[in-house]
């Protein structure tokens, strides 16, 4: 089923203590898609400017994403530059250039706006607000969203949950969104906004999934080497967006598997900077890591 998500495009600088980037493809809808085109047919909403490399354009191409959402802008190409230590979890901001990314006002192609399933990237909740307006009757709507929103959007913020089926937000922005130090009640108040599920992204620590009628948690993938965390919970989300596009049906059960898919993919985009990874990946490279990741989650008596 088709799966339309709306996001940012990015040159990305990364140094971490493993390595450095300069000027890599980067940012939320680029991740996800690059995730998601392993089980579902993608359609990207973006921006960039006129400098954005075009041999990016023939790699989201060749990777059977749908870029005739792509709007490509007479100024210059968001980028952000950042630094990691050998804590991995904290990235910091050397700086933050929106570009034409500032002025971005998204516009739904017609041949998209019938996209059964909706994936809202981290941007302004007035913008997701504006998206879901100009799509017909999608079956399954999601967002991401950041701690810059919840402060000083949030009205817009639980506007646009009243619309939406599935909440992603890492622990720390949960507990900020909610005003609770227990997830589970952070969970409770969300449902209370309109969603029907929470998924909580911990990081290394993996992710904790959140109904109103059961829950369930799943560490963070084992790697020996992990380079760049950049884009890991864009990748989550991009493969758990995309196995449930790819079913067509929400229960626990795949919900279970979209976690684990999520998680597996993750895994691999850290290792290596910027999308690298999820542009070699096979369908045997991912299923051969689903079968280990069952094995670390299996329990017997």
């Amino acid at each position: 089923m088709s799966l339309l998500v709306v996001g940012s495009i990015a040159l990305d600088s990364i140094k971490t203590p493993f390595g450095k980037v300069e000027e890599a493809l980067g940012g939320s809808a680029v991740y996800f898609s690059c995730a998601s085109s392993l089980f579902s047919s993608v359609r990207l909403v973006g921006v960039v400017g006129a400098d954005f490399p075009k041999k990016h354009i023939e790699l989201l191409k060749k990777k059977g994403i749908d870029i005739r959402g792509l709007k490509i802008d007479g100024g210059k190409t968001f980028r952000w530059k950042g630094e990691y230590g050998f804590d991995l979890n904290t990235a910091h901001t050397i700086y933050t250039h929106l570009n034409v990314f500032a002025e971005f006002k998204p516009e739904i192609p017609a041949e998209y706006r019938d996209s059964e399933n909706v994936f809202l990237a981290n941007i302004d909740p007035s913008l997701q607000i504006d998206v879901l307006r100009q799509v017909e009757d999608p079956r399954l709507i999601a967002c991401d969203t950041m701690n810059y929103w919840i402060e000083n959007k949030p009205k817009e913020l639980k506007k646009l949950l009243k619309g939406v089926h599935i909440f992603f937000a890492n622990d720390k922005e949960v507990r900020q969104f909610s005003g609770e130090i227990n997830l589970l009640k952070a969970a409770r108040y969300i449902f209370s906004c309109g969603p029907k599920i929470a998924i909580i992204k911990k990081g290394e620590h993996g992710v904790l999934c959140i109904s109103k009628d059961f829950i369930f948690s799943y560490p963070a993938y084992i790697l020996e080497d992990a380079f760049d965390p950049t884009g890991a919970g864009d990748t989550f989300a991009g493969g758990f967006m995309g196995y449930l596009s790819g079913v067509n049906r929400i229960n626990e059960a795949s919900l279970r598997r979209a976690c684990a898919y999520g998680t597996i993919l993750a895994s691999f985009a850290v290792e290596d900077f910027s999308v690298n990874r999820l542009l070699k990946l096979t369908d045997k490279d991912v299923k051969d890591r689903y079968k280990k990741f069952k094995r670390l989650m299996h329990l017997s008596d």
